[in-house]
């Protein structure tokens, strides 16, 4: 008797891992949303939707380890999601400030943020680049513990940004002032650990690469 194989449906492709990735991408324009609207508890809200993504990116991958559901389009999705919830949080930081003129007075704080915000966009396009080529070379790129460290300083260093329009109006002054350091510290080191990861990573990746002509690729 022969064997048919059947092509994975997307019910059996969304198990709670990956339920819970989709979550985290449903979640970003909520985020998003939230972000832009007026008010403090609009401010609380997107705090709110920021850690649930978050937290459910930890999730997924305990859950995917401690019920043995891993899966190729979990392994495709978890990075990308990751990535665009990133990407919007800094872009909304960015956006939030004055960005037009860059000088001590009003343009230093949005430049403290653009600064670790390009450095961490730039490595993340590193990074999925150089995931692509060695993924045609059948080499996986581990994720090491440093890069663990980055995405958990990157993390609370966004949602602490989020948060700092509040510190401003509930402990003002001094207390302030502090908050706003921490955050804008995290957030520089985040971009630090960043470009170590990236290097590393970047290092990884020339071992793997054989002298003599490179494919022809199509252009996109």
């Amino acid at each position: 008797m022969t064997l048919k194989s059947h092509p994975l449906t997307l019910p059996a492709m969304i198990g709670l891992p990956n339920a819970l990735t989709l979550l985290r991408i449903v979640l970003v324009p909520v985020f998003a949303v939230a972000f832009v609207m007026p008010g403090e508890i609009s401010r609380l809200v997107a705090f709110l939707v920021f850690v649930i993504a978050g937290v459910s990116d930890w999730l997924d991958g305990f859950a995917a380890r401690k019920l043995n559901a891993g899966s190729e389009f979990g392994r495709m999705l978890d990075p990308i999601a990751d990535k665009v919830l990133v990407a919007v949080a800094l872009m909304m930081l960015v956006a939030e400030g004055d960005i037009r003129q860059f000088n001590l007075t009003t343009g230093l704080p949005s430049l403290l943020r653009l600064v670790p915000a390009l450095i961490i966009l730039s490595r993340e396009i590193l990074v999925s680049g150089l995931r692509e080529f060695l993924a045609g070379t059948r080499v996986s790129v581990p994720v090491t513990a440093i890069a663990k460290l980055k995405t958990a300083v990157q993390m609370v260093g966004i949602g602490a940004m989020i948060l700092t329009p509040l510190a401003d109006k509930f402990v003002p002054g001094i207390p302030a002032l502090t908050y706003a350091a921490i955050a804008y510290g995290l957030l520089w080191i985040a971009a630090a650990l960043t470009v170590y990861t990236g290097v590393i990573y970047f290092k990884n990746g020339l071992t793997h690469i054989r002298p003599g002509h490179a494919p022809v690729r199509d252009q996109a």
